[in-house]
C-alpha cells in the first residue's frame, strides 16, 4: 500500500526573500523602462549651459625693470634703399579744391548755394567747428557760414554820403571782419549793383590768412575811381536767375521790374539761395518788404494802350523827346563846371546817383524841363502779405525742410546826413529784419560810418 506524501510547508523566511526579490526586479524593470521611453520616445528639450564664472583676479605686483639706454642705431645708407615700381594705378580725374593744410576748416555735406553739394558748400551737415563771432558796424551775430552783400551802386559814393572815402571805410570793415573769422568759418562776399552782382568765389570758402589777402586785393578796385563807380565796366558781373519757385508770378516780377522794391526782394532771394547762417547787407537803399510791382493784367494793359495812343499823349511825348538830348547837354555842362571847381579845391569828381538817368540826373542837378514827360505807365503791386508768404515758403524749402533754421539777415543802411527816411519806411525795414531774426542800423555820412566800425576789434 502506497502511502500519501505529506505536503511540505514553505519556509517563511524563504518566502520573504522571494517576495523581496520579485519587488526589486519589478522596480528595476519599471525604472529601466522609463529611461528607455524618455530617451528614445520623448524628444529632447533645449539645454543651456550656464556661463562660466569669471573669477576676478588681483593684478600682479609691481615689477621694477631697469632699462639701459641703447646706442642709437646707425643710419641706413641711402644707397641701400631701392624703389621698385609695383604697377600703375588709374583713377578718375577729380577736381579737388581744398584749403591749405595750415588752415582748419569745416566739412559740410551741403546742397545748393555757391557750393551746392561740394565739400565746402551748402549749409547742411555741419560738424560745428567753425563758429565765429561777427560784428559789422555794430551789428553782432554768431555763425558758421556767412555772406556779406555790399551795395556798389553809384548812390553809395555820392558827395552827401562821403564819396569814395566812405566806401573805403566799408571795404576796410568787411576785410577786417574776414581777417578775424575763425579758420573753420565759411564765407563769401557779393558785390551788388541793383540786380547785377559779382562774387568773390564761386562757393563758400574757409577763412584764413591767404584768403584774407585775396579779398583785400579783390575789393580794392571797387568804387576806387569816381569815373567808373559800381560794377560799370567790371568783369565777371552777372545777373543770376532766381532758382526757387521760378514758375510763380512773384518770382517772375522780381526779375521783371527795375523798381527798388523788386530789386530788394530779388537780392534777398539771391542771398537766401546761398543757404548760409548769417547775411549782412551793407546798402544805400532798403525799405524792407515794400511794394513789389507786378505786370499789368489784360484789362489794365488795354486801358494803358488807350492812353498812349491818344493824340494828346503822342504829341506831348514827341515834343519831350526832342528836348532829351538838349537836357543831356545841360547835364554834361553842369557837371563839367562842378568838377572844374572841385579840381581847383583838390576834390575828386562828383558822382551822380545814375549814370545814364537823364531824368534823375536833371532832378539831382535841379534842372527843369520845358516840356515834361506826358506820363509813365501806371504800376500795380502785390499785396504785402503775399510777398511775406512767398518768402516764408522760400525759407521752408531752402532751410526748414532740410533740417536747418531761418538765417539771420541783417541790414546796415548807409544814408546821407540829410537823406529822408520816413517812419513807415523804417517800420518796414524793422519788420523785414524781424522776419529773418536779424538787426538793422542806419548810419549817416562819412563821420558816422567811421565811428561805427566794430569788426577790427572782434576776436575769434
Amino acid at each position: 500500500m502506497i502511502s500519501k506524501l505529506k505536503k511540505r510547508k514553505m519556509n517563511p523566511m524563504l518566502l520573504n526573500v522571494l517576495l523581496i526579490s520579485v519587488g526589486v526586479h519589478a522596480i528595476a524593470l519599471f525604472i529601466l523602462g522609463s529611461i528607455t521611453v524618455y530617451k528614445y520616445i520623448i524628444p529632447d528639450e533645449a539645454a543651456f549651459e550656464e556661463p562660466a564664472v569669471v573669477v576676478e583676479e588681483q593684478p600682479p605686483p609691481d615689477v621694477k625693470i631697469e632699462i639701459k639706454q641703447q646706442a642709437a642705431p646707425q643710419e641706413q645708407s641711402m644707397q641701400s634703399l631701392r624703389m621698385k615700381q609695383v604697377g600703375n594705378i588709374a583713377v578718375t580725374a577729380v577736381d579737388v579744391n581744398l584749403p591749405d593744410m595750415q588752415d582748419s576748416f569745416t566739412v559740410s555735406a551741403g546742397v545748393g548755394g555757391f557750393g551746392g553739394g561740394s565739400l565746402l558748400g551748402g549749409t547742411r551737415g555741419s560738424i560745428g567747428i567753425g563758429m565765429s563771432d561777427v560784428s559789422v558796424f555794430g551789428i553782432d551775430a554768431r555763425a558758421e557760414r556767412i555772406l556779406f552783400v555790399i551795395d556798389a551802386n553809384r548812390e553809395m559814393v555820392t558827395d552827401a554820403k562821403g564819396g569814395l572815402n566812405s566806401y573805403k571805410v566799408i571795404k576796410d570793415e568787411i576785410t577786417d571782419m574776414v581777417g578775424n573769422l575763425s579758420a573753420g568759418t565759411l564765407f563769401n562776399v557779393m558785390i551788388a549793383d541793383r540786380r547785377n552782382n559779382k562774387v568773390f568765389k564761386p562757393q563758400l570758402v574757409p577763412a584764413g590768412q591767404e584768403v584774407h589777402q585775396q579779398i583785400i586785393q579783390w575789393l580794392a578796385p571797387i568804387n576806387a575811381n569816381a569815373n567808373n563807380p559800381g560794377l560799370e565796366g567790371a568783369r565777371g558781373v552777372s545777373r543770376d536767375r532766381l532758382q526757387t519757385f521760378a514758375d510763380l508770378d512773384i518770382n517772375k516780377d522780381m526779375s521783371w521790374s527795375g523798381h527798388r522794391g523788386n530789386e530788394t526782394a530779388y537780392m534777398t532771394q539771391i542771398a537766401l539761395e546761398q543757404e548760409v547762417d548769417a547775411i549782412f547787407f551793407i546798402t544805400g537803399y532798403h525799405r524792407g518788404f515794400e511794394q513789389l510791382r507786378r505786370r499789368l493784367t489784360e484789362r489794365e494793359e488795354a486801358d494803358w494802350q488807350r492812353i498812349v495812343t491818344s493824340r494828346k499823349y503822342i504829341d506831348q511825348l514827341a515834343e519831350h523827346q526832342k528836348e532829351v538830348p538838349l537836357m543831356q547837354k545841360r547835364i554834361n555842362d553842369a557837371m563839367a563846371k562842378i568838377n572844374e571847381d572841385r579840381k581847383k579845391e583838390g576834390q575828386p569828381p562828383r558822382v551822380l546817383a545814375q549814370r545814364y538817368g537823364v531824368y534823375s540826373n536833371a532832378g539831382e542837378l535841379d534842372l527843369k524841363w520845358e516840356t515834361p514827360h506826358p506820363g509813365w505807365m501806371p504800376y500795380h503791386s502785390h499785396k504785402s502779405r503775399e510777398v511775406e508768404g512767398y518768402f516764408k515758403d522760400l525759407v521752408e524749402v531752402l532751410y526748414t525742410d532740410k533740417g536747418g533754421i531761418k538765417p539771420s539777415l541783417n541790414v546796415v543802411l548807409f544814408l546821407a546826413g540829410d537823406e529822408e527816411m520816413r517812419k513807415d519806411w523804417e517800420d518796414q525795414l524793422d519788420d523785414y529784419v524781424d522776419f529773418f531774426r536779424g538787426k538793422y542800423r542806419i548810419i549817416r555820412g562819412l563821420d558816422e560810418i567811421k565811428s561805427a566800425r566794430s569788426s577790427k576789434d572782434t576776436v575769434n
